[in-house]
């Protein structure tokens, strides 16, 4: 009995060593039973949500941007914009002073008027010179009637003149009737003589009245007084003239925000001069450089999830991919990289990736051109 009471304190501490390690042993196994079914719980969500998604933190919102442009030069009468307005399509912008314009106008106006009047003027001429070539054939008849006759008097004066030279050795015809007969037949020869003389006059009268009428039909044939070409080339000048009246108001092209306004009141700008532009963040779409190694199950039509620091995580956009780019930002570089002397460093290129946005969501939270994204694409739908 005393041997037993001996060793019970020296075996109890060995008991209470063992006791922690099993406790020690099963909390281990709890724990790494624990890690092992987070693992797997991540790697179950990471295949049913992450697989097949690409993700990148190098993209930026961009928009294509409407330059505003005077198409005429002036001074600048008012400006109804500032920086950062925003405003509608057909909103007026700037106004220049169309006092020139106006008098350009005018000036069209009255050409106008002119050239319809020649125009008139042209139909009366041609109308005048017609009357005149009638006129002239009726005188061509007429000379023709005289000229026959003169030709009839002639015959008849012929005819008395042989009568009187037939009996003129009887005596019954005097040396007086004898000498005015044939001085009839002379003065009738004379008269058909000119009438023939007076049929070529009027057929050359005719001939140049012929003339005048042709130039002047030439002016007006086939045409009306709205197809004329010194008319047409009027109104074409008017157009012109109204067109750049209307040009002195400078509208807006796009919906958009007024940017980099380079115009101020009583400056004269050119034509051609550039003075603000709009950029419509309505249709801001988001330019996403993805590394080359991401590309190989990226398609057109895929969906993307996009964030940016503007809003942060809390407000997700939602896109799709539209375009991809024919060739890296270093390819286009105003020095591409070249290496042709063997000292190689490789370097992951990127490719541009245009991704539209959702209408409705841009509208709910408009962004800016510049901002950064980050976009992921959802690749498993390929």
């Amino acid at each position: 009995m005393a041997d037993e009471t001996a060793t019970t304190p020296a075996d109890a501490p060995d008991t209470a060593a063992i006791d922690r390690g099993a406790k020690r042993k099963k909390l281990f196994r709890i724990l790494g039973l624990v890690v092992v079914t987070i693992a797997i719980l991540w790697g179950l969500w990471y295949v049913l949500t992450q697989a097949g998604r690409v993700h990148t933190d190098n993209a930026y919102v961009g928009a294509d941007s409407a330059q505003v442009t005077a198409l005429v030069s002036g001074p600048v009468k008012e400006v109804r914009v500032a920086g950062t307005q925003a405003v509608k399509k057909g909103d007026i912008l700037v106004i220049l002073d169309d006092a020139d314009q106006r008098i350009a106008v005018a000036d069209a106006e009255a050409a106008l008027l002119q050239a319809r009047q020649r125009y008139g003027q042209a139909g009366a001429t041609a109308d005048a010179a017609r009357a005149r070539v009638t006129a002239r054939g009726a005188e061509i008849a007429q000379a023709r009637a005289r000229l026959r006759d003169a030709d009839a008097t002639v015959t008849r004066a012929r005819a008395d003149l042989a009568r009187r030279e037939s009996i003129a050795g009887t005596g019954a015809v005097s040396g007086e009737e004898l000498t005015a007969a044939r001085a009839a037949l002379a003065s009738a020869a004379a008269a058909r003589d000119l009438a023939a003389a007076g049929i070529a006059s009027a057929e050359a009268t005719r001939g140049s009245a012929s003339g005048d009428l042709g130039a002047a039909e030439a002016v007006v044939r086939g045409t009306t007084i709205n197809t004329a070409p010194d008319v047409a080339a009027a109104e074409a000048r008017l157009e012109k003239a109204q067109l750049d009246l209307a040009r002195t108001v400078l509208r807006a092209p796009v919906d958009g925000i007024v940017t980099n306004r380079q115009v101020q009141v009583g400056q004269r700008i050119a034509a051609g001069a550039p003075i603000m532009v709009l950029v419509p963040i309505a249709t801001a779409y988001v330019d996403a450089n993805f590394k080359e190694s991401q590309f190989q199950d990226i398609r057109m039509g895929q969906p993307v999830e996009l964030t940016s620091d503007f809003y942060g995580s809390d407000v997700v956009y939602h896109g799709k991919v539209v375009g991809i780019a024919g060739g890296t930002g270093a390819a286009f570089s105003l020095i591409p990289a070249q290496n042709a002397t063997g000292n190689w460093v490789k370097v992951v290129q990127r490719l541009p990736v245009r991704i539209s946005l959702d209408p409705k969501e841009l509208k709910a939270h408009p962004l800016r051109v510049g901002l950064s994204m980050e976009a992921t694409i959802d690749t498993r739908g390929n």
